[in-house]
């Protein structure tokens, strides 16, 4: 087999298939990042809503389980304790925005207790979390 003097010793990288897979791995990996949630709190049932927006951006967590404990970024707290936490957290970051994850067998009270201590450390940017229907 004769191989052509204008092709011997020359090698070339085919650019346009190389982008092709490059742009492909970018999508896939924006793809990928995109559709991972993230869940900082502890596992609890929540309630359904069929109006329920999803935004979790930068965000802190509270969480009350059914027995009525409750929990301040996955770390047990007390109502006194949870209201220093969220006092010194306004403090440092005034937008940061809070999240309620009550268990759909949690006592209404304990509710109502937790966003009255969020009230009194003067955070205002507060959401409830259900799961999506």
């Amino acid at each position: 087999m004769k191989i052509s003097k204008r092709y011997r010793g020359k090698t070339r990288i085919e650019m346009i298939p190389l982008m092709d897979v490059i742009f492909l791995l970018l999508v896939a990996f924006i793809f990928f990042t995109m559709s991972m949630t993230v869940h900082r709190g502890i596992p609890i049932e929540l309630p359904s809503s069929s109006t329920a927006k999803v935004e979790k951006k930068d965000f802190v967590e509270i969480s009350i389980k059914k027995d009525g404990s409750v929990f301040f970024n996955k770390r047990e707290v007390a109502m006194e304790e949870l209201l220093l936490e969220v006092t010194s957290l306004s403090r440092v970051s005034p937008d940061r925005k809070i999240i309620i994850s009550g268990d759909g067998g949690a006592s209404y009270e304990t509710i109502v207790s937790v966003l009255d201590v969020i009230r009194k450390s003067g955070v205002t940017k507060v959401s409830l979390d259900t799961k999506w229907k």
